[in-house]
C-alpha cells in the first residue's frame, strides 16, 4: 500500500499538470484557427456578387453568433452554454469564444470555435509509465526478497548438509545396536527393558529412514508396484508395538480384508510409519490410536486417529523442520516428506483435528492408485 500511495500520489499530479498543459496548448491551437476565420472574413469583398466561402477544418467546428449566442451561422451541431467570450470546457469539448466587432462580419458579435479535446495519448503515456515502474519495482522486489530470504536459505542448506552428516554417524550404531538386540533377545526371555531398547531403536529407525529418504527422494525413482495395503498396513501396526507400549498406548486397527493399490512400498512406509509415530509421540499416557482401512466402491481410505494434544497450526504442520512441541524430539521433517509423496501421487488428505483433544489424518487412495477388487 505504501509503494501504491508513493506511485498513484506523483502519477495524479503528473497527469493533472499534463491535462492543464494538453489544454493550454489546444487553446492555442484553437485561435490559431480562430485568427484563420477572421482573416477569410477580412479578405472577403461583401460588394462581390459571389457567396462567401465558410472555412471549415476537419478537426474542428466554428460558427458565428450575435449578442445574445444566437447562431447566425454555425458547424457546431452541439448546444453552447456560453455567455461571454474566453476559453471554455464542456463535456469532453474546449470551446475559444472570440469578441467580434459590432456589425462588421455579417452581424456577427461573437466567433466560436472549438473541438473535441482528448486526454488518451496522456493516459498512454502514463498507463507505460506505470507498467515500466511496476516492473522496475517487481524486479527490484525480487531481488530483496531474494536477499532477505538468503539467511533463512542458509540455514535449511545447513540443516540439509546435517541430516545428511548425520546419517553416516547414526547408520553405524543403529546397525549394532539392532543386531545384538535380536542376538540377546534369542538367548534370554524378553523383558521390559529390552523392550524400551527395542522400541526406542524403532523410534531412532524411523528418524533414520526420514533423513534416509529425504536425501534420495530427488536422486532416485521410486517404482510402483502391486501391494497388499491390508497386510502392509497390520505389518506397520505390529512394527510399533513396542513404541507404544512405552507409553502404555493402545493401537486398535480396524481393517477391511484384500484391499490392493498400486503404489511404491518405500512411499507408502513413509506415509504410515510417520502417521503412527506422530499419533504415538503426541498421545497421551494409556491413550488410544485407530488405524482404520475402509474400502469402497472408487476408493479406499487409510484414517489415524487419537485422542491427544491435537494441532494449534493446521496450516504449518507440514513445513519443514516445524515442529508445534520441541519437547517430543524429532526434527520436523516427517510431515513434510509425507505431504511431498501425496501431492506427486495425488492422495487426498482431510485433517480434522482439535486443540486438547485429539486429531484424525485420513488419506484417500482413487484409481489408478487403488485397484478395484
Amino acid at each position: 500500500m505504501l509503494v501504491a500511495v508513493l506511485l498513484l500520489l506523483p502519477t495524479y499530479l503528473y497527469v493533472t499538470y499534463m491535462k492543464y498543459v494538453h489544454e493550454i496548448q489546444y487553446e492555442f491551437r484553437l485561435k490559431r484557427q480562430s485568427h484563420l476565420i477572421v482573416r477569410a472574413m477580412e479578405e472577403f469583398d461583401p460588394n462581390e456578387t459571389k457567396a462567401f466561402d465558410y472555412p471549415r477544418f476537419r478537426t474542428f467546428q466554428s460558427g458565428l453568433y450575435d449578442v445574445h449566442f444566437n447562431p447566425i451561422f454555425t458547424l457546431i451541431k452541439h448546444p453552447l452554454m456560453i455567455q461571454k467570450s474566453g476559453y471554455y470546457l464542456q463535456n469532453g469539448y474546449a470551446y475559444l469564444v472570440v469578441a467580434l466587432p459590432e456589425g462588421r462580419y455579417f452581424g456577427a458579435s461573437y466567433l466560436v470555435i472549438g473541438g473535441e479535446i482528448s486526454y488518451a495519448r496522456i493516459y498512454q503515456d502514463v498507463v507505460t509509465i506505470l507498467l515500466s515502474i511496476a516492473a522496475l519495482i517487481f524486479i527490484l522486489s525480487l531481488f530483496f526478497l531474494d536477499r532477505f530470504a538468503l539467511p533463512f536459505q542458509r540455514i535449511n542448506a545447513r540443516l540439509d548438509q546435517f541430516i545428511k552428516d548425520s546419517m553416516h554417524e547414526i547408520n553405524t550404531p543403529l546397525s549394532i545396536i539392532n543386531v545384538n538386540i535380536d542376538l540377546y533377545h534369542r538367548s534370554n526371555p524378553n523383558n521390559k527393558y529390552l523392550q524400551r531398547i527395542k522400541a526406542a531403536t524403532k523410534t531412532l529407525a524411523t528418524l533414520y529412514n526420514d533423513m534416509d529418504y529425504l536425501i534420495k527422494n530427488e536422486r532416485l525413482s521410486f517404482e510402483y508396484e502391486t501391494i497388499d495395503l491390508s497386510h502392509y498396513l497390520q505389518e506397520r501396526i505390529d512394527y510399533f508395538y513396542e513404541v507404544a507400549a512405552l507409553k502404555n498406548i493402545t493401537i486398535v486397527p480396524k481393517i477391511d480384508d484384500e484391499v490392493h493399490i498400486f503404489f511404491n512400498p518405500t512411499q507408502l512406509q513413509r506415509i504410515i510409519d510417520n502417521n503412527i509415530s506422530n499419533a504415538v509421540k503426541y498421545s497421551h499416557e494409556e491413550g488410544r490410536i485407530e488405524v482404520v482401512l475402509e474400502r469402497f466402491e472408487d476408493r479406499c481410505v487409510i484414517q489415524f486417529r487419537d485422542n491427544g494434544v491435537g494441532i494449534e497450526d493446521v496450516n504449518r504442520i507440514f513445513e519443514r523442520y516445524y515442529r508445534e512441541n520441541r519437547d517430543k524430539g524429532g526434527f520436523g521433517i516427517g510431515l513434510n516428506i509425507v505431504k511431498s509423496i501425496i501431492d506427486k501421487a495425488g492422495i487426498e488428505l482431510k485433517i480434522d483435528s482439535v486443540y486438547g483433544e485429539g486429531s484424525s489424518f485420513s488419506y484417500s487412495f482413487y484409481p489408478p492408485l487403488y485397484l478395484i477388487a
